[in-house]
């Protein structure tokens, strides 16, 4: 006998989503220079959530200006002082977490499962870590009496938004920074709420600042004479004119980019503990993550018995409504995102990799894609090589250590990896061969606060995260 789940949404009334927002400048909501705006949908249902400000070049001056005019009070106060607006922000968001992961599954199209239990929780640990740096930033390394940059350009993507925003702005204004941050296009609600928490604090006006836009947006706050430190989180593509942009001049930059993880599993792993590993690596999210298990390596002599459990994994997967608490994939966060699935998919099958995915009703409104499975693939193959960021797994084999350490780094990113066995000097000759800049082993998609992360080769440079995290906003 098998048992269906029953429908348990998530109420939509605990958040209030305003028909519009302005920008937040100098701790007000203001409207864009020009007044132009632009709507923000749920990628669920296509339903219209808000219209927001898009900010001007204008903007984006007024905003580093703001910044800037805090920074001077702001950097002066006793990191004892700055660490209780951190821990007030802390625990205002907990107290509205319910709140803003029901906004983060509308606004991104994320299970809520995954907002309200991973995200949020991330969020909150993240103030509350850099609260208790504040005050012992003489102790972190970098020298005994380290001072701030200045005004940090922040620019997040639509993946994991408040987490990002986390990530960005906790060690900012711990280091006693001030923040001009552009969340992305099609996730700007989770900032801007965020911005609200800021005044909930009492957090001083044009500490943080908020500009809400598209790439253009971005481009002129990367750009602004007045911006000390540049910190990205996105595509290669973006990474790298960023890095051309700010070539020649005296911003700090940390680059946060794409990935093509290996989730590696050898003969001796337990199979079904590195089955849901491998489920975690790459159908957390959509797949909608840098670092997610995209390439499974798996060893010739175990192939047949890790690809049976994995697809009886798979069949039990639930796509579907991102509100709906048993749902495990949600929807793909755009129409575009969608179709570069689609076309690396369909490229995988045109070169002569082999596609399967479980039967899946999908909703007939919104943006899906059912998890598939590739197995059949080469290192020559598109989906081996390019990132997908969506539910797409391709499965490669290997027989020896070596050669698994070979088939991982060929590959223009270095993120992350995963390492399933037994064998805990296996795992340590492995993880000083991989390179990758977080290797896990026997699990995959494990984050700290305490914890740097960041990549190698085209997955940028610079560590988030931890002690590590401080340095890209100290002038060291």
């Amino acid at each position: 006998m098998t048992f269906d789940y029953a429908p348990a949404p998530e109420s939509r009334a605990v958040v209030d989503i305003a028909p519009s927002y302005g920008l937040f400048i100098n701790g007000e909501f203001t409207e864009a220079a020009d007044g132009k705006v632009f709507k923000t949908i749920s990628p669920s249902s296509e339903e219209v959530l808000s219209e927001v400000a898009q900010a001007t070049a204008e903007d984006v001056d007024r905003a580093v200006k703001a910044a800037r005019t805090a920074f001077t009070a702001w950097s002066a106060l006793p990191g004892s002082e700055r660490a209780k607006y951190l821990f007030r922000i802390a625990r205002i968001i907990q107290e509205r977490s319910r709140e803003l992961a029901v906004l983060e599954s509308l606004d991104n199209g994320k299970p809520i499962r995954e907002s309200r239990d991973a995200d949020l929780p991330l969020v909150a640990a993240h103030f509350f870590y850099y609260a208790g740096w504040a005050d012992k930033l003489a102790h972190a390394g970098y020298g005994p009496d380290p001072k701030p940059l200045g005004v940090a350009g922040q620019v997040i993507p639509w993946n994991f938004p408040l987490l990002m925003l986390a990530w960005k702005i906790a060690p900012a204004l711990a280091a006693g920074n001030t923040v001009v941050l552009k969340p992305a296009e099609t996730t700007p609600l989770s900032a801007l709420f965020f911005a609200d928490i800021c005044r909930q604090a009492g957090l001083p006006k044009g500490v943080v600042n908020i500009v809400t836009g598209d790439g253009s947006t971005g481009a002129e706050l990367v750009g602004h004479p007045g911006i000390d430190k540049v910190a990205f989180t996105g595509s290669t593509e973006v990474g790298k004119a960023i890095a051309r942009t700010v070539a020649g001049t005296s911003k700090k930059v940390t680059l946060e980019l794409g990935g093509k993880a290996a989730n590696i599993v050898f003969d001796d792993a337990p199979i079904d503990q590195a089955v849901e590993g491998i489920v975690n690596g790459i159908f957390f999210n959509q797949g909608h993550v840098c670092c997610a298990g995209s390439r499974l390596l798996v060893q010739e002599s175990v192939q047949d018995e890790l690809l049976d459990a994995l697809k009886r994994r798979m069949r039990t997967l639930r796509v579907g409504d991102p509100l709906d608490k048993n749902t495990d994939i949600g929807a793909i966060n755009s129409a575009e995102q969608l179709a570069r699935i689609r076309t690396l998919a369909e490229a995988g099958e045109a070169e002569g990799a082999e596609r399967w995915a479980p039967d899946c009703e999908l909703p007939s409104s919104g943006f899906w894609f059912a998890p598939t499975l590739f197995t059949g693939v080469t290192q020559a193959h598109r989906i081996a090589r390019e990132e997908i960021f969506g539910p797409v797994l391709s499965v490669l084999t290997f027989r020896t250590p070596e050669e698994a350490v070979a088939k991982a780094n060929n590959t223009p990113y270095g993120l992350s990896a995963g390492i399933w066995t037994e064998k805990g000097s296996r795992i340590l000759w492995m993880a000083n061969k991989l390179r990758a800049g977080v290797v896990w082993s026997n699990t995959f998609n494990k984050f700290d606060p305490t914890s740097p992360f960041g990549g190698y080769k085209e997955s940028g440079y610079g560590r988030e995260g931890g002690r590590h995290g401080l340095e890209a906003y100290l002038d060291v």
